[in-house]
């Protein structure tokens, strides 16, 4: 075969081959503008958890750090969105909630079914403070909260700033923090949920054991002390029950009204005393005793029924 024939041959061969690889290209590769139907759009996952965030608080001169979990449609809408603060127990910090009670999975599943509404869910970091402003008032935790944490949240993420759309809940030292900020602050929170609040009457506090009266609860209520010195205008101040007999009737009816404690419990009796003295004096509440301890496995089983509770306020 003459030369110019073989070249002719294989020049239009390969003219085929870049053509049909031409046409395979746009096959798989759809070009804007071709009538190739839709182009997908891939966004990245935002992540929807966010752990250990640090706030710098000025009336503790130091960082305070919390956990957030946002709903799933919260990077893709403009809405705002009710928030609910999840304290945690003593020795715990800002990812208990998350590591041991699987917050995100409880509200998840609850946004999915309609049985919760979208909110934010906000769990700072409480250290041994039991939420409240020490004996001596150098340990302002109870003014941090609601003078610089909330605000704070509420201008760096889309809340609803309003106390209809607020609630508060905890568990053990966190159910103190819960039932005790939103007596203090009936202007600020909706809602209150205690998950075996720590909540024990003059009695049950005077009885603890000094080793770990001296180390749990001196450095907060009172100093070194035994007996009825333990009774401190701290502790009196911050005693849910005492609270529940003393604050005014209007302002505890402005809260709703959560307690749950397993009947294996040792805070049982302090939590049933505390049901007793709201019901006394005509205080709305609801109040739940189900079989088990002071346990996490409790406390995931509380936290659905709570959340829905305090959700119910947000639709009124």
């Amino acid at each position: 075969m003459p030369i110019y024939r073989v070249l002719l041959f294989w020049g239009l061969f390969m003219a085929f081959l870049t053509t049909a690889d031409a046409q395979n290209r746009r096959r798989n590769n759809p070009q804007p503008g071709a009538n190739n139907g839709p182009i997908p759009v891939v966004t990245a996952p935002q992540t929807r958890i966010i752990e250990s965030i640090n706030f710098n608080s000025t009336l503790l001169n130091q960082a305070v750090r919390y956990s957030v979990y946002l709903p799933p449609d919260y990077y893709t809408s403009n809405r705002r969105y009710p928030v609910v603060y999840l304290l945690h127990g003593y020795g715990d910090d800002e990812t208990g909630w998350i590591q041991f009670g699987g917050v995100d999975q409880v509200v998840d599943a609850g946004i999915r079914s309609g049985e919760l509404p979208p909110m934010i869910i906000v769990m700072p970091n409480g250290g041994s403070s039991w939420y409240i402003n020490d004996y001596q008032n150098k340990v302002r935790y109870e003014d941090m909260f609601v003078q610089e944490f909330i605000a704070h949240i509420d201008s760096t993420f889309r809340t609803r700033p309003k106390r209809d759309f607020r609630g508060i809940a905890g568990l053990s030292m966190g159910g103190l923090g819960a039932l005790v900020l939103a007596m203090h602050h009936p202007d600020l929170f909706g809602a209150s949920a205690a998950l075996s609040a720590s909540a024990r009457t003059d009695e049950m506090f005077t009885a603890i054991p000094d080793e770990r009266y001296s180390t749990v609860f001196a450095p907060v209520f009172s100093g070194p002390a035994t007996g009825q010195d333990r009774l401190t205008t701290t502790w009196k101040r911050n005693s849910p029950i005492t609270l529940a007999r003393s604050a005014p009737e209007g302002d505890l009816k402005r809260v709703r009204w959560f307690i749950d404690c397993g009947d294996d419990d040792a805070l049982s009796a302090g939590n049933a005393t505390l049901h007793i003295e709201l019901t006394n004096r005509q205080i709305p509440h609801e109040y739940r005793v189900r079989n088990g301890g002071h346990t996490w496995e409790y406390w995931r089983t509380s936290l659905p029924d709570a959340l829905k509770f305090i959700a119910a306020g947000f639709v009124n």
